[in-house]
């Protein structure tokens, strides 16, 4: 594996863990009403997103342990290019402990 490639794996657990401190200790009503969280939680996606684009873009049998990688990019140009279409709920889903951002499913 290529310093580049181990970079944007490094990319990705730290944006993961970046998440998992932002939500620490929210609720869904604290998320709700506060703009500046989900604006932090939706550009760490989008850098997870881009990360795990740039890895498959290389070599996608890196990502096999990562079961839900092409959810995450989906997801990631979804916040990208449809952000009229994301709802709070949605976005908070996506970070809660059944989620698949960091370790929690995707080993990452």
């Amino acid at each position: 594996m290529n310093d580049r490639v181990k970079k944007f794996f490094l990319d990705v657990v730290l944006a993961a863990e970046e998440i998992n401190t932002f939500i620490d200790k929210s609720e869904f009503d604290d998320f709700k009403n506060s703009r500046l969280l989900q604006k932090a939680i939706e550009g760490e996606f989008e850098i997870i997103g881009e990360a795990l684009n740039r890895i498959k873009k290389v070599d996608e049998s890196l990502l096999n342990n990562i079961t839900e990688y092409k959810r995450i990019i989906a997801f990631r140009n979804v916040l990208a290019h449809g952000y009229d279409i994301v709802d709070e709920k949605l976005l908070w889903d996506a970070v809660t402990p059944t989620s698949t951002v960091g370790d929690k499913k995707t080993g990452v």
